[in-house]
């Protein structure tokens, strides 16, 4: 095993990153090529995999610039294909592909569950299948889903949300366990309350006051304070390390009472 700071470097190693052109995905990409990493972003826009890939290259890095959807497995797959036709495999992947809506369970549609399910749960179950096999059939690799405080706790008005962020923490550990002995760990990385595209709107309201009360560093998360534990679930460091989710949230789920 590599010590000292090798633990943590990610150089020569391949990483694929679902969701990775907006938000935490970027955030995430961004970071694991400032480790070392070559990394592939997926994403539906071309034009956001290409501002990303573009930013991934000016840190020294390679990359592919190949459009995907996680509810897809065949698009995946292509992206996959290409990983290993480029870089020869795929050593780490990140599922961070994931959309949110809030509604009252009464009057939720069925498209809408759909949709997010499809996105958050099984889209993660696709990522983790095909750049997982690939992983298995080596014998080493690193997956690393993002979960959610609602992997945890209920929100209100976000049922389908919650349940798509449970099953990731269920398919994680599922997956961990089944995929040890092959040598392939699995985690997931669950943050707080950071502010993004897909929940700045609720955060000016009080529903973000009360997040924001009931976390004990009294403020949201930077996207850069999740790139740390990522990496090291990528990394040699965290070898002996697969079922676990790890929170990054300023103290969200240890907290009972705050004065």
């Amino acid at each position: 095993m590599r010590m000292g700071n090798a633990l943590f470097d990610l150089a020569g190693k391949t990483a694929v990153v679902a969701g990775g052109t907006s938000g935490i995905g970027r955030t995430l990409a961004l970071g694991l090529a400032d480790a070392g990493a070559d990394v592939v972003v997926v994403g539906r826009r071309e034009n956001l995999v290409d501002d990303v890939a573009a930013e991934i290259e000016a840190r020294g890095r390679r990359t592919l610039r190949i459009t995907a959807d996680v509810t897809s497995r065949d698009s995946l797959q292509r992206v996959c294909d290409a990983c290993v036709q480029t870089f020869g495999r795929v050593d780490i992947l990140v599922a961070a592909a994931g959309v949110s809506l809030r509604v009252g369970t009464l009057d939720m549609r069925d498209a809408d569950w759909q949709r997010v399910i499809d996105t958050n749960l099984t889209g993660t179950l696709h990522a983790c299948q095909v750049f997982g096999a690939g992983m298995l059939e080596r014998g080493s690799g690193r997956i690393v889903n993002v979960a959610s405080l609602s992997s945890f706790v209920g929100f209100h008005e976000v049922a389908a949300y919650t349940a798509s962020k449970s099953g990731v923490a269920g398919l994680t550990r599922a997956l961990a366990v089944e995929w040890a002995p092959r040598g392939v760990t699995v985690n997931a990385v669950a943050p707080g309350v950071f502010v993004t595209d897909l929940n700045r709107h609720l955060l000016g309201t009080g529903r973000g006051e009360e997040l924001l009360a009931r976390t004990p560093m009294r403020r949201f998360g930077r996207l850069e304070e999740l790139i740390g534990a990522t990496v090291f679930l990528a990394s040699d460091a965290a070898s002996f390390v697969t079922g676990q989710l790890i929170t990054v949230d300023g103290g969200f789920l240890a907290s009972g009472v705050n004065q």
